[in-house]
C-alpha cells in the first residue's frame, strides 16, 4: 500500500512540473498576430494553428491526471492508520493513595445530597434555614 501511495505522489509531482512546463511554453494572445504575418509558425512542427491546439490539450491532459492523482491522495489519507507517536506504547502509573484519603471525600458529598433530599421531601426545598 506504501508503494502505491508513493506512486501516486510521484504522478502528481510529475503532473504539476508538466503543467508548469506546458504553461510557460503556450504563446500569449499577442503572439497570434505575429504569427498571422508569417513568422514562419506555418512552417513548424504543428502546423500554423497545431500548436496552439496540441499545448492546450496536453495542458488539459496533464491538468486531469494531476486532479485525478489529487483525488487518489484524499483517498489514501482518509484509509491511513495515523502515525505512531513515541509516547503512544507508554502506559501512566498512578501511585495508589491511602484508603482514608480517597474515603473522606466521596463520603461529604453522599451527606450533603442526603441532607438536601430529606430537605425537598419536607417541602422545605429553596428556603433559607434560621
Amino acid at each position: 500500500m506504501q508503494t502505491l501511495y508513493t506512486l501516486v505522489v510521484i504522478v502528481q509531482v510529475l503532473s504539476a512540473l508538466t503543467i508548469i512546463g506546458l504553461v510557460l511554453l503556450q504563446h500569449g494572445k499577442g503572439a497570434d498576430m505575429g504569427a498571422s504575418f508569417g513568422s514562419g509558425a506555418s512552417g513548424s512542427l504543428f502546423g500554423a494553428t497545431g500548436s496552439s491546439n496540441f499545448m492546450s490539450r496536453a495542458t488539459g491532459v496533464a491538468a486531469a491526471i494531476f486532479f485525478a492523482a489529487t483525488l487518489g491522495l484524499a483517498v489514501f489519507s482518509s484509509t491511513r492508520k495515523a502515525s505512531v507517536g513515541v509516547m503512544d506504547g507508554v502506559t501512566v502509573v498512578k501511585p495508589a493513595a491511602s484508603a482514608s484519603a480517597t474515603a473522606a471525600p466521596a463520603s461529604a458529598p453522599a451527606a450533603t445530597e442526603a441532607a438536601a433530599a430529606s430537605a425537598s421531601a419536607s417541602g422545605q426545598a429553596g428556603q433559607i434555614p434560621k
